[in-house]
């Protein structure tokens, strides 16, 4: 019988539902006990007692792999980051990453659209004032007045560019690796180096992967070449901006707003000044909800494990159209 290290936060309320197809499968399931993620030192309690994880974004550095294996074969990873795994130390202990590849995009490019409405709009302050009792008339823009900035045109990028160009925005794009040429063409994106983007846009939207070249991307010196009226928007990951440096450019009014729903310390601690500003709206990593895209991924995690592992699961979908 194999045992599977189950951590995952998305699934972990559920573990009961999909009990039954782990036992169907030969699988014993040891149920982690985690909030958001598991740490090194969390994950060094288990290490040795099992052959696979369905897991969130834990921290499986090199340290970790090396005191898992040779048991541990898999991490299937629930959802598409998996930045905070050691790709090379897993390839090194031949232990196989999995993940579910757009994953979450709509979702997410729905919520860079919302923040950039609200902000442009004004919609929460409107209301905060109104429920105060204040008649206020705050002034908004049209999304057409508007320039909109993609740092990362992959395919969240992307698609946050088609719904931008649904309300006139002007795009800009810009990203490490080359844009499809069609794509650039049929949405009319002007493509420009990242001090232009930033200089140029009304709101800026990361939508990156985490990595060397973009761990803490946007810091005091990126952030000073934004515009004193710009609002930046991350859902992609926290360490793509540096916290404090953000912290003091809102607190300066160096830019005008931000839309965070990843951090550099996730759950956000309850000192960050970023709770206590009302130029900034905030979200509990949480952009990807969406139950048809949370239940694609859930079977798909579980799925992905299971053939890892050299387990025949030819009928799990008897049990994803019964359960």
């Amino acid at each position: 019988m194999y045992e599977v290290l189950f951590s995952a936060p998305y699934m972990l309320p559920y573990v009961d539902r999909f009990k039954p197809v782990f036992d169907h499968y030969g699988v014993k399931l040891i149920v982690a006990d985690v909030k958001e993620r598991l740490t090194e030192n969390d994950l060094m309690k288990y290490a040795g007692d099992f052959d696979g994880t369905i897991c969130g974004d834990d921290a499986y550095t090199e340290e970790v792999l090396k005191a898992c294996t040779p048991r541990l074969k898999v991490l299937s990873k629930w959802g598409t980051g998996i930045d905070s795994f050691d790709k090379e130390a897993a390839a090194k202990y031949d232990v196989k990453i999995c993940n579910t590849k757009n994953a979450f995009t709509l979702p997410v490019a729905d919520s860079v659209m919302a923040y950039i409405l609200a902000f442009a709009r004004k919609q929460p302050w409107m209301d905060k004032a109104m429920k105060s009792g204040e008649w206020k008339k705050i002034m908004g823009v049209s999304l057409s007045e508007c320039t909109l900035g993609v740092i990362g045109v992959g395919n969240i990028g992307k698609a946050v560019l088609r719904r931008a160009k649904a309300f006139g925005m002007k795009l800009l794009g810009n990203d490490i690796i080359p844009i499809p040429l069609d794509f650039v063409i049929e949405n009319g994106i002007e493509i420009v180096e990242i001090d232009e983007l930033l200089s140029r846009s009304d709101y800026v939207s990361l939508n990156c992967d985490l990595n060397e070249a973009s761990w803490h991307l946007i810091n005091q010196s990126t952030l000073s070449k934004m515009k004193p009226s710009a609002v930046i928007i991350n859902t992609a990951r926290g360490h793509i901006i540096n916290e404090n440096d953000l912290i003091h450019a809102l607190e300066s009014k160096q830019i005008a707003g931000a839309s965070l729903d990843v951090f550099e310390e996730e759950p956000l601690p309850i000192s960050s000044p970023l709770l206590q500003m009302d130029n900034v709206m905030l979200a509990p990593h949480n952009c990807n909800s969406s139950p048809y895209g949370w239940e694609r991924v859930h079977w798909n995690t579980i799925k992905n494990l299971l053939l890892a592992l050299n387990i025949n699961c030819d009928d799990l979908d008897k049990f994803q159209n019964n359960l």
